[in-house]
């Protein structure tokens, strides 16, 4: 089975948005295997943004994703990255359907409630940033 790791970003945690992310994910068929609620420290956030440096955004996003409490998770299934992917919607949410979290909920590029890893290599990489195999239920 896939995994990948998706992330109810700051904006989305102040929102009261955790449950409709995960409610959308389960009624779609996969499987949570891990969550915890964590503040993000400069470090974790360099980490994981590592691909941005140096652009002209990499500051603003590290700021946002620091400024308040995330959570962190790994689902499971067939297909999973893409089917997340779909589901959450492109990153601009003027750009995602309608139908996706971020078409219904996001309100900017940069506040777009929640990230998803967006290939199998990104997601194995993501998921060791945040959680050791035994925190990963089978």
């Amino acid at each position: 089975m896939e995994r990948t790791y998706v992330m109810v970003k700051p904006d989305g945690v102040q929102r009261g948005l955790i449950g409709v992310v995960v409610k959308s994910l389960e009624e779609k068929g996969f499987k949570l295997i891990a969550m915890k609620m964590i503040r993000l420290d400069g470090g974790l956030a360099g980490k994981h943004y590592a691909e941005h440096v140096g652009k002209s955004f990499y500051d603003e996003l590290i700021g946002y994703i620091t400024s308040g409490p995330v959570v962190a998770m790994v689902w499971e299934g067939r297909s999973v990255v893409k089917g997340v992917r779909v589901l959450v919607g492109a990153t601009n949410p003027l750009e995602a359907a309608p139908g996706s979290l971020r078409g219904r909920l996001a309100t900017d590029i940069q506040y777009n409630l929640v990230h998803a890893s967006d290939s199998p290599e990104s997601a194995e990489r993501e998921i060791a940033l945040y959680f050791t195999p035994g925190e990963l239920m089978e």
